[in-house]
This record gives structure tokens, sequence and C-alpha cells, in this order.
């Protein structure tokens, strides 16, 4: 190693892929509706993502009819115990509980 110059970082270095694979943005705002939704009742809860389980819910089966990621089970993005659409009691009104179809 030389002063002045970068580390080599590629010794010994292995990339691997994510996970669970990559997925495209959302660049044409198919869901941005539904995400909208999510991060309001994210902040209306203080970033605590328990009360907003439904939202996430149909922010991701929203990305997955749209074809901007892969259909997986529910339980194995930890949502299999989420029924139904947002309620009010997740911090939300009424009138924005309920996100509109297109």
């Amino acid at each position: 190693m030389s002063f002045g110059r970068p580390p080599t970082i590629n010794v010994g270095f292995k990339t691997t892929p994510p996970d669970r694979g990559s997925f495209p943005l959302d660049h044409d705002g198919e869901c941005k509706e539904q995400m909208m939704l999510y991060m309001e009742c994210l902040k209306k809860n203080s970033s605590t993502s328990t009360p907003c389980r439904t939202f996430s819910k149909n922010y991701l089966e929203c990305r997955m009819s749209k074809g901007l990621m892969e259909r997986d089970e529910w339980y194995k993005l930890g949502l299999g115990d989420v029924e139904g659409t947002p309620s009010v009691k997740a911090g939300m009104s009424a009138q924005t509980a309920v996100p509109k179809s297109n």
C-alpha cells in the first residue's frame, strides 16, 4: 500500500447478489398512491410500522401485480397475518384509508 493512492479492494473480495434479487424502480409512479398512504401512516405513527402493515401489504400487492417485483407468498414477506384494507385505527382518516383503484 502506498500513500496517495486508493487501496486495492478487489483482492479477495467477492460480490454476491441480493437475497431476494433485484427489482425495477417505479419510474412511472404506478404504485405511488399506495406508497404515499404507507408513508403518511408511518409519519402519523412516529415511524412505527406495526400499525401500517396493511398499507405495506397493499403497496407490495400493487408492485407484484404491476410486475415491479416477483410475486411471493405473504408469509415469506412477514405479512401472512395481515387482512383486508387499511383501517382508521392505523392513524389515517376514513377518507384516505381506502386507496383509490386505478
